[in-house]
């Protein structure tokens, strides 16, 4: 075991929660896109539980980030938590996956005075925040060969995958 301080285990889960949180919300996402809903419900509970999950994910991120710079073991600045250039790769794609998903945040908070074509086009962007979590997930720290950050890696990949298949594949209706 090891003698890591409690930050540290807080900035590890929560930046696990906060991926698989990430995952499922885009996976609500595509449903959302694709008009799924489980059976017997109306589609807005779909678009409802989305919107919940991606909060709870900035939340679950926001702690991450941090705890990150607070730890002194991370040695993450705070200008480095929102600013790529000149931080290590494995932190400059955690950063542009965060920045994204904050112009995805504030434009949805602001969606009403948008329009819908500009919002979406932002909120696209996911598509791009996701993987660079992913990256960010297993390039970051040293623990990307135990089994409790594999296993979820796995399952994110996989949902990942089948849902990126749904969703090309799927034909339009």
């Amino acid at each position: 075991m090891t003698h890591a301080p409690a930050v540290w285990y807080l900035m590890r889960s929560t930046g696990i929660v906060a991926l698989l949180l990430l995952t499922i919300s885009f996976a609500l996402g595509v449903a959302t896109t694709n008009r799924w809903r489980p059976p017997t419900s109306r589609l807005y509970v779909t678009t409802e539980v989305h919107r919940y999950a991606a909060l709870l994910s900035v939340a679950f991120i926001a702690v991450h980030v941090l705890t990150a710079i607070v730890d002194p073991d991370a040695q993450v600045r705070a200008l480095a938590a929102v600013w790529p250039f000149g931080s290590p790769f494995s932190l400059a794609v955690g950063t542009l996956s965060l920045d994204l998903i904050a112009a995805v945040v504030i434009t949805s908070l602001g969606r009403r005075r948008l329009p819908f074509k500009a919002w979406r086009l932002i909120h696209w962007s996911v598509y791009a925040a996701w993987p660079l979590a992913f990256v960010h997930t297993i390039a970051m720290g040293t623990d990307a060969h135990l089994w409790w950050l594999e296993l979820p890696v796995l399952a994110c990949t996989g949902a990942m995958g089948a849902l990126l298949g749904w969703r090309v594949l799927r034909p339009a209706v």
